[in-house]
């Protein structure tokens, strides 16, 4: 956000929390720019469409959308222990999972679009993960979502091509980020280990 501010953008950011929303809006201010925040669900279709309305009727485009939202529910598909089934990948924690970094994603994307048409173009880039190439233990889900945001993105680039909607996915390593905050300090340690 500071980077596109930096360079002369308007940057509207959307989270599920008000938390961030303030601090971001003056960091940006900071840097020479113009930004705003929305309160917004992505795992929501209604509060996606609202949030990107209000940033249409305030700046009448949008050029860029970075769909970069992202939650963890780890768990192993089956957790087996003493002859037992221990414990499972829950339904709640698949569906949270699959709400926020799949569809989310779809209902950003698809509330976008229509307005990127109008303005000549634009660019849809999607946060995937090294993760969703080659898959994670005990992250059944998390990959899931991962592997689906490349596989949209490679749908929505044959779709929106020819209105010159350019559309990627980045498949990071694992990054220092609050998503991974919650890992126990075993796996970060395993993790930086393996990250040149």
């Amino acid at each position: 956000a500071l980077r596109f501010a930096q360079e002369g953008c308007r940057v509207a950011g959307f989270d599920v929390s008000a938390g961030a929303g303030p601090a971001l809006v003056e960091e940006i201010a900071a840097a020479g720019g113009e930004g705003v925040f929305e309160r917004v669900d992505v795992a929501d279709a209604s509060s996606v469409a609202a949030g990107v309305e209000a940033v249409v009727a305030r700046w009448g485009r949008v050029d860029v959308l970075v769909n970069n939202a992202g939650i963890l529910r780890d768990a192993q598909l089956v957790k087996w222990k003493d002859g037992a089934v221990a414990s499972v990948l829950s339904d709640e924690a698949w569906d949270a999972v699959l709400g926020v970094n799949l569809k989310g994603v779809f209902h950003c994307t698809r509330a976008v679009v229509p307005h990127m048409i109008r303005g000549g173009g634009g660019v849809v880039l999607s946060a995937s993960s090294v993760v969703g190439l080659y898959g994670n233990f005990g992250q059944t889900n998390y990959v899931a979502t991962k592997a689906g945001v490349v596989g949209m993105t490679r749908v929505w680039a044959r779709e929106l091509g020819r209105y010159k909607i350019r559309v990627n996915a980045v498949a990071p390593g694992f990054v220092a980020t609050e998503i991974l905050r919650s890992m126990p300090q075993k796996v970060l340690d395993s993790m930086v280990e393996h990250t040149p």
